[in-house]
């Protein structure tokens, strides 16, 4: 990142995070980080830094937002069933925004894959705009504030502390693993039980 940095400063910093928050696949949160430990060592202002990145981050998702509104369905309708995106399940993700898309778009900040597509699903999704900009600024402030502030006040050793830690990532990775596969495990369980006895979702229910 150093070099980037050394070259456009700010402007790489708006510029990355911005199309990564569209949907381009794009290293904004290491160059936020990068940039904020810069600043411990004077080359950038640490309240700058963090004002270009809240606001390309949320500029970025709202060019995001529209164009999963102009041209996301479309899209999808003509495409998706070669990555398994359905209409009923377009139309299940939908109801799943509709109760919980504000929690999505908050936390979506700092979640690799979803950060970068967060926008596109909710314009997808028919999210109110309005609400889609509530959250995602909420969002974008507490993700830009967290790793900028991080990143200044440990600087360096937040470099060793990544790199240490890498050495746990197939722990992490497996424990990951199992937890999900423990979940689907309950999820097929639960699913066939009530298959097999329709009156488990009235109890439920009631």
């Amino acid at each position: 990142m150093a070099p980037i940095l050394d070259r456009w400063g700010y402007l790489a910093l708006a510029g990355v995070i911005g199309v990564e928050s569209f949907g381009v696949p794009a290293p904004g949160q290491t160059l936020m980080i990068a940039a904020a430990i810069y600043s411990t060592w004077g080359r950038l202002d640490i309240f700058a830094v963090a004002a270009v990145c809240f606001i390309a981050a949320v500029l970025g998702d709202n060019i995001g937002y529209w164009i999963g509104v102009r041209g996301g369905r479309k899209a999808v309708n003509r495409f998706g069933k070669y990555i398994f995106i359905t209409p009923p399940r377009l139309e299940r993700a939908e109801r799943f925004f509709a109760r919980r898309g504000n929690r999505i778009v908050v936390v979506a900040r700092f979640i690799d894959g979803l950060r970068q597509l967060n926008g596109v699903i909710a314009g997808l999704t028919n999210m109110p705009w309005r609400t889609f900009l509530l959250y995602n600024t909420i969002g974008a402030a507490l993700w830009v504030g967290w790793w900028t502030t991080v990143a200044y006040l440990f600087g360096t050793q937040l470099v060793k502390m990544v790199e240490e830690s890498h050495q746990y990532t197939f722990w992490v990775i497996g424990g990951i693993a199992v937890a999900i596969a423990a979940y689907v495990v309950i999820h097929v369980r639960r699913r066939r039980a009530r298959e097999a006895d329709p009156t488990l979702d009235e109890e439920a229910a009631a």
